[in-house]
């Protein structure tokens, strides 16, 4: 997927209510995981992203700092993040405890 021409969402719009549910696109721009909820706020600010399993059994939640998503909404309106993180990456991290 091409995300050149995706308008790149304002600090404003990264709220809970728009992000949950998110997919992401990590290196070579494969699916590595959906936005589960936001944790925290302001500069801290991570989202929990399940990372792995299969159809939402199993998956992992790992927590990825705001500041390394880079979300956007497509042509249709859907939002979604690009990272740099591999899925490999991040189903290395430490499982995040609610």
């Amino acid at each position: 997927m091409d995300h050149t021409n995706h308008v790149r969402l304002s600090s404003t719009e990264l709220t809970p209510a728009i992000l949950e549910g998110a997919t992401i696109y990590g290196a070579n721009d494969h699916k590595v995981g959906k936005v589960d909820h936001v944790h925290g706020a302001g500069a801290g600010t991570a989202a929990i992203v399940d990372v792995g399993g299969f159809l939402g059994i199993g998956a992992k939640p790992v927590a990825v700092p705001l500041s390394d998503l880079e979300f956007m909404r497509d042509q249709d309106g859907h939002v979604h993040a690009v990272t740099t993180w591999t899925k490999d990456q991040l189903e290395k991290m430490p499982e995040h405890h609610h």
